[in-house]
């Protein structure tokens, strides 16, 4: 299909795979999924250049993670004018894009700026791009605030895991005012050779990797989750439920540091033998001073606040390390031992049958743990075969919340527990119990 346009001449038809006629009809919710080469971003990267070239409209570009304005479709925006010939209708900023008749493009991650997010007024157009990781809490902020009248939120992805909440939240359960587009490379009439090429190689030697990058199907598993076979048992065995908050026990919190990179902290009891995990928090950029207020914010009674091995480090700003400023707050700190990565992510094995947690406020947590992978080798390298794992787990968003809940396992084992053993060697403990047929706690607190 092509869209007639008085803006220019290059643009006088261009050109769109006809199931992206979707993107020039009213709907307040527009949703395109499915595999590579789809033209999905660029489609919807074309349609938003067209329209904001015409008349005055406010875009905000969203996405769950930016950490600068490399990470977002800005890029991707001042290509296509290029390509579409409309650099006289449009300046390219360095954090955003105008056009001539009044349209204004602005780039956000989600999850670092809640407060901005909310704050803004009059968004015509908000465009989610690779929204496979945008989760609820994310989506529940974000959707209330494109409130205009005539607004619309436009969603692209590739689909990952089923239980992710954008998958469940707009291809099986869309709401009300939602148009659904499943669309892949078969709907591209200008879909290249050389990318089928690509395709047709990985057909032929990662069939299962085929469906979910070209055809877009959900994955049973990510390929190389550290902690596949351990999630999978806690959800079989109703693990991952709601958990109440007990007011008589303390509650311990577990960190991970960065800035640029998210700081992370798990909320976990123990309550009897069982972890009770059940508050997460997680974002970046921010200070040492947010993340305790947001802890104060919370109604618990708090025990330790463990930290890791770099929080002993100074900083350049204050002169202070991060345990200096916690213990300054009043609270009572520890530093996790150091151990070996596979160390760590065999303790998070060894205590994952006596760990509850809650499903909601946890679902930022949870959904960082099951992408938390090894890296599949593509090509042979010394000492690594082809489809082998990596020794090291990839370092990405998902690893910061891995790294804090490894921080979890690791304090426990040191921390006693019931008659002077550690929390590990009572999980330890019962687990053999079990395994002599004593039938474990039939949790009536747990409600699913």
């Amino acid at each position: 299909m092509s869209i007639p346009s008085t803006v220019a001449p290059a643009v006088s038809a261009v050109q769109f795979p006809s199931k992206l006629r979707v993107l020039f009809e009213p709907h307040q919710y527009k949703v395109l999924y499915g595999g590579r080469g789809g033209m999905k971003s660029w489609g919807i990267a074309r349609a938003l250049l067209i329209e904001g070239a015409k008349r005055p409209i406010r875009i905000l570009c969203a996405r769950e993670l930016q950490v600068s304005i490399k990470d977002s479709v800005h890029k991707l925006l001042s290509d296509q004018i290029e390509l579409l010939g409309l650099q006289g209708e449009y300046e390219i900023l360095q954090s955003n894009i105008r056009s001539k008749v009044g349209t204004e493009f602005s780039f956000e991650g989600i999850r670092q700026n809640t407060r901005k997010i909310k704050s803004y007024e009059g968004v015509d157009v908000c465009w989610v791009e690779e929204a496979q990781a945008v989760t609820k809490s994310s989506w529940d902020i974000l959707i209330p605030t494109i409130r205009k009248p005539g607004s619309e939120i436009w969603i692209s992805f590739n689909p990952e895991l089923e239980t992710d909440d954008t998958y469940q939240r707009w291809v099986l359960h869309p709401p009300p005012g939602a148009v659904v587009v499943e669309i892949s490379w078969r709907d591209n009439p200008w879909f290249t050779e050389p990318m089928r090429a690509a395709k047709d190689h990985m057909q032929a030697t990662d069939p299962d990797g085929y469906l979910n990058v070209w055809e877009g199907h959900c994955k049973l598993m990510l390929e190389g989750a550290v902690y596949a076979k351990e999630l999978r048992v806690a959800t079989v065995n109703g693990h991952i439920g709601s958990v109440p908050y007990e007011p008589l026990k303390p509650v311990h919190t577990f960190w991970d540091l960065g800035w640029a990179d998210s700081t992370c902290v798990w909320f976990a009891q123990q309550v009897g033998f069982e972890i009770r995990v059940i508050d997460y928090l997680e974002n970046s950029q921010k200070p040492i001073g947010w993340y305790l207020m947001e802890c104060q914010n919370r109604p618990y009674i708090y025990d330790t606040f463990w930290l890791p091995p770099d929080a002993k480090a100074k900083s350049l700003g204050t002169g202070k390390s991060v345990e200096e400023i916690i213990r300054a707050s009043g609270k009572k700190v520890r530093i996790v031992p150091r151990l070996r990565l596979e160390d760590g992510i065999n303790a998070v094995r060894t205590m994952f049958p006596s760990i509850w947690f809650d499903k909601i406020k946890c679902e930022q947590g949870l959904n960082a743990l099951r992408h938390y992978r090894y890296e599949v080798v593509s090509e042979p390298t010394a000492g690594r075969a082809e489809g082998t794992l990596s020794r090291q787990p990839v370092h990405d968003w998902a690893s910061h919340g891995a790294d804090g809940f490894r921080y979890l396992a690791v304090g426990l084992k040191e921390r006693p527990g019931r008659g002077g053993a550690t929390v590990l060697d009572n999980i330890k403990s019962t687990l053999r119990l079990r395994r002599d047929n004593t039938p474990p706690n039939p949790l009536g607190w747990m409600k699913q």
